[in-house]
């Protein structure tokens, strides 16, 4: 089982977390380490990714598509890791610093998407992925 919150929410240890992975491709400040198990950074979007969805303005659609490209295409490698995760400590909860529910929007759920084998459900436009 794959689950996710926010490392803010996440202050103490709850049940059945299993193991606790930030998936962030910065450390979130004032968060302290023991708070997650893993930082699997290559998990986040890209930094450029990031700064044209942060500051350029890019819109949710294309960073959404962008994302889930990047990581099919360029870090499969890093699905696969989580999934064994998985396998192996039974529960992984995927951690970043956006609130649950979030504000807008956050990788996190195109993340769990693509581990679940969802990628193209999660198509907001309604066209096929990278249309």
């Amino acid at each position: 089982m794959i689950k996710h919150a926010s490392i803010h929410e996440a202050r103490e240890r709850a049940e059945g977390d299993g193991l606790r992975v930030l998936v962030m491709r910065h450390w979130p400040r004032g968060v302290r380490k023991d708070r997650s198990d893993l930082w699997l950074k290559e998990a986040g979007p890209s930094r450029e990714l990031l700064h044209a969805y942060s500051h350029d303005g890019l819109p949710w659609a294309e960073f959404e598509q962008r994302y889930r490209r990047e990581m099919l295409q360029e870090r499969s490698d890093v699905l696969e890791h989580l999934r064994a995760l998985e396998r192996e400590h039974g529960v992984l909860t995927l951690l970043c610093h956006e609130r649950i529910p979030p504000a807008e929007h956050c990788h996190r759920e195109v993340l769990l998407a693509l581990l679940a084998g969802q990628d193209k459900a999660l198509h907001a436009g309604g066209g096929p992925p990278g249309a």
